[in-house]
């Protein structure tokens, strides 16, 4: 045993439909399964867990006196495009280490556009793309059609269906008036790419950041949407098919880009980047997820973790790893300043 505390920090989705909030609130939240099999890998490594639960369970404990040598958080926040920061803020207030990207970049990245012009702003390549805050704004587009639409600030794959792919003005109105109206939230407008469709795994922090592997993803159906919608996202194992990409030239640009956008937007200790390519085989940065899903075989991370031969609990271990090493970084740095002044 190493004698190390690991709070374990989520968002449950059986709690939350318990206090009455719908299927679709809780997309992003995890299951039972993915809880258990998190704690098993985190003590399997020779730590003690404890579980805390959600956002305003782990504010109780800290106000409780409870503490950790590290909290190992996955919660996603239920309210505002800045809630996946909620958490490592409050750990942060309390001065205690934990898993995965800081508030800044959980809030940004969370916001696809601010993620997408952070991106483009150091030369790597995005599609297109513009904000409709109004149905009035609809009409101000400049985009060349198709185009594709989804909510700003959502995961999982929420907001996107077959009508996500728009080839006329008239249906991108009809689309972001249903989107604006059901998640009260701004919509985000790309150039639509029509090439291949790429997740990559990462795990680090800064330069020790290192590709675990790249999953190509494509629609199993014919007659289907070339999209990973929620409904295709949910339904996987029998709507998507998923591949190792393995052709060097393709992987090498890919996973380039991959990585050079996670180390650009600061991610840390381990995360997903998307990327599509359009019909010239070119990729492009779609969007990042610092804080990606853990299912053991039903959450894209570790399934490229097994695709290339890592198991879960490594894969668990290296998030750690990383975690505990920016930790005792930043203690080493503040006992120099302290010895400095």
């Amino acid at each position: 045993m190493t004698g190390k505390r690991i709070g374990l920090v989520y968002d449950l989705r059986s709690d939350y439909l318990a206090m009455g909030y719908r299927e679709s609130d809780v997309a992003e939240f995890d299951s039972e399964g993915t809880i258990a099999a998190l704690q098993e890998a985190i003590e399997s490594l020779g730590y003690a867990v404890e579980r805390i639960g959600h956002g305003r369970s782990l504010a109780l404990a800290l106000a409780a006196g409870r503490r950790w040598d590290l909290v190992f958080t996955i919660a996603e926040g239920l309210k505002g495009r800045s809630r996946e920061a909620q958490v490592p803020a409050l750990l942060e207030l309390y001065e205690i280490p934990y898993t995965f990207s800081d508030p800044l970049v959980c809030a940004v990245t969370l916001d696809k556009a601010v993620a997408k012009k952070l991106v483009a702003a150091e030369g790597l390549p995005t599609p297109g793309f513009a904000v409709v805050r109004s149905a009035e704004e609809v009409a101000s587009v400049d985009l060349s059609y198709p185009v594709f639409a989804k909510p700003l600030a959502e995961g999982t794959g929420k907001g996107i269906d077959p009508h996500s792919k728009i080839d006329t003005p008239q249906q991108l109105a009809i689309v972001c008036g249903r989107l604006l109206g059901q998640y009260q939230q701004p919509v985000l407008v790309e150039t639509y790419l029509g090439g291949r469709e790429f997740t990559v795994g990462i795990v680090g922090t800064g330069p020790k950041a290192r590709v675990l592997g790249t999953m190509e993803i494509a629609v199993a159906g014919a007659g289907e949407p070339a999209i990973y919608s929620y409904l295709n996202k949910e339904e996987c194992e029998r709507r998507i098919r998923y591949s190792a990409l393995r052709e060097p030239g393709m992987k090498q640009a890919v996973e380039a880009l991959a990585l050079g956008c996670y180390r650009a937007l600061e991610c840390r200790d381990g995360g997903r980047v998307d990327l599509r390519c359009d019909e010239g085989g070119r990729p492009y940065f779609l969007e990042v997820n610092p804080l990606a899903g853990l299912h053991p075989s039903h959450s894209d991370l570790p399934m490229i973790a097994t695709q290339e031969g890592m198991a879960y609990e490594s894969l668990i271990g290296a998030i750690l790893d990383s975690a505990f090493e920016r930790a005792g970084q930043e203690i080493r740095s503040h006992e120099t300043r302290a010895d400095i002044i």
